[in-house]
């Protein structure tokens, strides 16, 4: 009788591993192997070997040997390379679709936006397909290798699953948009790895990978404009809920028996902050305070170290801000204590789909939940 061998999954070990020195030089650009054996706590055989492959793959990238002052081999930095490796990000919108290609240091490459010609699901699949196959050619004659996609969709996402769960203002419900992209895809030789996700959890990945400096956490990324939702990432991970719904605060209530909102319910954040209900400056006002309003919400929810403001409505500006800015202060003065910190999104109508092309990086930053 054959006897059963019992081990362990090396190759993840090793996955682990390699991301671990990548993440270091994220965190501290320019450590030499020695430094990476010591914040590591790996063998400087085993540092010395994923750290030529992962130059070898275009990952890293080895610069000239510093001078110490001390005899012997001088050490060598290592960073991450900006000229090898891409990712691709698109943003299946209620009118449009963004895609971006962007570098493992968050650098845009090339974008590209074109209207949505279809609310049909196999077609705007099929469209959105073609768009990223369109920009695949461009990095790949750019001398770029794609590394995978992340598509931000408009409502809930069962992530694993590959369904948008809800999305009212598409009129989509229990769609297996993942079904459909992968076939697309497949039948167009293109032979990445596909990650789905809601676009407003995008733009905050986005946010959260590519910032300046340590990276913010909790953060909250509100995206404000047809539809309005919330990205949260807390303790180094996405947080998307039991079944995809976390961070539909579009659909939270605001004013009870207040306007109609897409979802049938009265009240919503939608109907009281989003882009349709918007025509006049008094309108913006009226929309910045509730925004005010929801941001406390939130604030207290989850008390994140920064909140991150985007979407359409966000670029009408001061009309719309000061009012929800106003507010915030009021509410914090009320109750004694500092708000986060507030911004406006890094890439502006670029968050969802250079947010895609960030979750690629997150998920193959973090192997053993990829």
């Amino acid at each position: 009788m054959r006897r059963m061998t019992l081990t362990g999954d090396q190759h993840l070990v090793k996955r682990i591993n390699r991301m671990a020195l990548v993440r270091l030089l994220r965190e501290e650009p320019g450590l030499s192997r020695a430094d990476l054996s010591t914040h590591s706590g790996l063998t400087k055989s085993t540092i010395s070997i994923l750290a030529k492959e992962l130059i070898d793959e275009g990952w890293l990238l080895e610069e000239e040997a510093q001078h110490t002052g001390s005899l012997g081999r001088r050490p060598k930095p290592l960073r991450l390379n900006s000229q090898r490796l891409a990712l691709i990000g698109a943003e299946l919108g209620i009118d449009a679709i963004q895609t971006a290609a962007v570098t493992i240091n968050g650098e845009v490459i090339e974008s590209q936006r074109t209207p949505l010609r279809s609310l049909e699901p196999q077609q705007a699949c099929h469209q959105l397909i073609a768009q990223v196959l369109s920009l695949a050619a461009e990095v790949k004659e750019r001398h770029y290798r794609l590394m995978g996609i992340g598509v931000g969709l408009p409502g809930a996402v069962d992530e694993r699953a590959g369904v948008l769960k809800f999305a009212p203002n598409i009129g989509w419900r229990d769609v297996e948009l993942g079904k459909r992209l992968s076939g697309e895809a497949a039948a167009a030789g293109l032979d990445v790895p596909i990650y789905y996700q809601n676009e407003a959890d995008l733009a905050a990945i986005g946010e959260f990978e590519f910032g300046e400096g340590p990276a913010d956490d909790p953060l909250i990324f509100l995206s404000c404009g047809i539809g309005v939702g919330a990205g949260i990432v807390l303790n180094d991970r996405l947080f998307s809920g039991a079944s995809g719904l976390a961070g539909e605060i579009g659909h939270t209530i605001l004013q009870m028996g207040g306007p109609m909102c897409s979802c049938g319910r009265r009240g919503c954040a939608e109907a009281l902050i989003g882009a349709r209900h918007i025509a006049t400056p008094e309108d913006a006002a009226r929309a910045g305070a509730y925004l005010g309003v929801l941001i406390q919400n939130v604030w207290m929810t989850f008390n994140p170290t920064v909140i991150v403001l985007g979407g359409e409505t966000v670029e009408r500006g001061a009309e719309f801000l000061d009012p929800a800015l106003s507010a915030v202060q009021q509410f914090a003065a009320e109750a004694g204590i500092a708000p986060p910190q507030i911004r406006i999104a890094r890439y502006g109508s670029l968050a969802t789909a250079v947010g895609g092309a960030a979750y690629v990086l997150h998920c193959m930053l973090r192997p053993i939940y990829g």
